[in-house]
């Protein structure tokens, strides 16, 4: 890409790693990872027992559904998120003194807007930088962002976490924002793979706010991620259409159900799907079947749920210290404001 449209939170070094395919949004074209993603969606779905990897769920009718999630009364998390925001998002960009706002899985950016407003007032203009791979949610947030913030520059940037995450330049103060308690949808070996990368990406001037999600009663849990209109199934079960698309498979959507239980043990909701009848999936492009039986489930996604102190603790590991909390009056979900270590 020439360096002239390069938008400014990319290292030039990364410029030739991605295009612009509208205004104002950039796509990671890398690798071209597109072509083999039925390979990626084969392995998992091949492995003992079968599991997704949880971004296939965000196509843009997932990106939709997703929204209305978390209009749900069931869903506490996104309304206790904002409240949290819209109170203390002031406090925040006050100790974060940041010139680019990045977002990780930002998608229609609605909560972040508490954050945008403290960042234009306090600062008067600078970078938001929202990351997503559903360019439906991008072209949303640069519609929304550039009606109501126009001194901010925007950079959508739509990629997976590690690309966007390698490509913003280390020298840019940045305040990098994962809210929604997303980092509970990572594996344990996921997680420490992410903080590792995003640890040795962060500039010295870098900080981070992270929205987690903390234990409590299996009841509040487990009605929150298998709501009464359904919407959280239609939600799981929509990757297997994306699927179909993406790999030429025939999962037929009339012969699933959904299912969803708390494991205590392992303090995450799993979220499953599972087939009324034997169905042989057939993936063309890679010349490949298997058979899915009655009792055999599929994995689509987890929400993984912290103590924040502890993980507090847990990330000074990855040379984040920590800078403040927030939490609500019920101890239900946490801001943890993190900055890179002037140690590290």
């Amino acid at each position: 890409m020439n360096e002239e449209y390069l938008p400014s939170v990319l290292s030039a070094s990364h410029g030739p790693l991605w295009r612009n395919p509208q205004p104002g949004i950039w796509s990671y074209d890398g690798e071209r990872e597109d072509a083999d993603r039925s390979r990626s969606i084969l392995q998992t779905l091949l492995d003992q027992p079968r599991w997704l990897e949880a971004y296939h769920l965000y196509d843009a009718r997932g990106s939709q559904l997703f929204e209305r999630i978390c209009e749900l009364p069931e869903y506490y998390l996104t309304r206790t998120e904002d409240q949290l925001l819209s109170k203390h998002a002031a406090t925040i960009i006050d100790l974060a003194c940041a010139e680019c706002i990045a977002e990780l899985g930002a998608g229609f950016s609605r909560k972040t807007m508490h954050l945008l407003r403290e960042q234009d007032r306090q600062r008067r203009g600078g970078a938001f930088a929202p990351i997503d791979v559903s360019l439906t949610g991008l072209t949303a947030s640069r519609d929304m962002i550039r009606n109501n913030f126009p001194e901010l520059a925007f950079h959508g940037l739509q990629a997976r976490f590690e690309h966007a995450i390698a490509g913003i330049e280390r020298n840019l103060p940045t305040l990098f924002v994962f809210l929604g308690s997303t980092i509970g949808n990572f594996t344990r070996v996921e997680f420490i793979r992410f903080f590792q990368h995003l640890s040795s990406c962060m500039g010295p001037n870098d900080f981070l706010l992270l929205g987690v999600d903390c234990v409590k009663e299996t009841e509040i849990l487990e009605k929150a991620y298998d709501d009464s209109r359904g919407i959280t199934a239609e939600f799981i079960l929509n990757v297997f259409l994306n699927i179909n698309r993406i790999a030429q498979s025939n999962f037929d959507l009339e012969q699933m159900s959904y299912r969803s239980w708390y494991n205590r043990q392992w303090r995450q909701v799993e979220m499953f799907a599972v087939t009324e009848r034997p169905q042989e999936i057939l993936f063309p492009l890679r010349q490949c079947s298997f058979i899915w039986e009655n009792d055999d489930p599929i994995l689509v996604e987890i929400s993984r749920k912290f103590e924040p102190k502890k993980l507090q603790q847990q990330l000074r590991g990855f040379d984040l210290e920590p800078v403040a909390s927030f939490t609500d009056p019920r101890n239900w979900f946490a801001l943890l404001l993190l900055r890179k270590s002037q140690a590290a």
